[in-house]
């Protein structure tokens, strides 16, 4: 089911991923403009222990700052911010994110349905959650929490997911509002 809604001021974007998912982030982060209007938050499924590369990476590719969230992490319009290994993110206000190692959701920390949860609860309708490839159902329940807050939702079409379990569970279990070709996402965010 599609919904339009496209007329609320957005706040926020999160964006869930899995397996799969960093080649659509990247092609993403290369095309976005210099100044966007929200700030865009990335909950993506890393190992423990992984090394603090990713933000390098994302940085390298990226017209906008690019940070990873320490506790009490402060959220600004026109940054992009990133979810570091083995910590959930969770929302105190439309101002402060707070990491916490409380234990794994769908087998994930980070977990994208706890961080969709906590934004939908601060954000209501003023919050996109989009979700990408990948392999477990991680970002779905958080999801249909979005939409119970009246925000919207995104999905990656899973025909061109590169691990389509996540978006196909996604779309037939929550109303959406789009579903995005990866090459379009970057468009979407600039036009906000």
């Amino acid at each position: 089911m599609i919904l339009n809604n496209e007329n609320i001021k957005t706040e926020l974007v999160i964006i869930g991923g899995s397996a799969g998912s960093l080649k659509v982030i990247l092609d993403m982060i290369k095309k976005l403009n210099d100044v966007i209007a929200v700030p865009v938050l990335l909950v993506l499924h890393r190992k423990a222990h992984s090394t603090n590369i990713l933000q390098a990476l994302l940085q390298q590719l990226s017209p906008l700052d690019v940070i990873e969230i320490d506790d009490k992490t402060e959220i600004e319009n026109n940054k992009i911010y990133i979810t570091p290994a083995d910590y959930h993110v969770l929302f105190e206000d439309k101002k402060v994110m707070s990491l916490d190692s409380s234990e794994k959701m769908n087998y994930s920390r980070p977990s994208i349905d706890v961080t969709f949860k906590s934004a939908a609860e601060i954000y209501g309708e003023n919050l996109i959650g989009v979700l990408l490839s990948g392999a477990n159902a991680d970002g779905v329940e958080g999801l249909s929490y979005i939409k119970k807050n009246r925000g919207r939702v995104w999905i990656q079409d899973p025909e061109t997911a590169e691990v389509d379990y996540m978006p196909r569970h996604a779309m037939e279990a929550v109303p959406y509002d789009k579903i995005i070709q990866p090459e379009n996402l970057s468009e979407y965010i600039n036009q906000l």
